[in-house]
């Protein structure tokens, strides 16, 4: 599936709000706010932020009466991807493989860190074969 590129980027607002949803995956505007640390940010606040992530598509909600239960539109995963792909779109010339070289020589990675992740990539190409691609 070709992940969405030209997705709305969210605020630092938004995105809290968002690290919030995909936890509760289903919440009242009260909820919400009730997970917000002392000293909460205002209810209205809370409340506007909501309203613009709803108009941007990432929040949908369905209606009690007067009252609105938020759900979000896609998942933590299916965002983290999407902004991953735009930053290695936007700094990498779309090439994943110049972003895992800057990431393996940018980062302070230890042997074993590194082992791990040779690993992974030897699995996925093990199941890669496997699967004839």
């Amino acid at each position: 599936m070709n992940y969405i590129y030209l997705m709305n980027e969210l605020t630092k607002a938004e995105e809290q709000v968002m690290q919030y949803m995909w936890k509760l995956e289903k919440a009242f505007l009260k909820d919400i706010v009730e997970q917000f640390p002392e000293p909460r940010p205002a209810y209205t606040t809370i409340s506007t932020v909501v309203r613009v992530l709803v108009k941007k598509g990432f929040l949908k909600y369905e209606s009690f009466g007067k009252i609105r239960q938020y759900a979000p539109v896609f998942s933590k995963e299916r965002y983290f991807k999407g902004q991953l792909n735009t930053v290695v779109t936007n700094f990498f010339n779309g090439s994943k493989v110049k972003f895992v070289n800057f990431f393996t020589e940018n980062e302070d990675l230890d042997l074993s860190q590194l082992e791990e992740i040779k690993s992974l990539l030897e699995q996925k190409i093990d199941k890669l074969k496997k699967d004839g691609q």
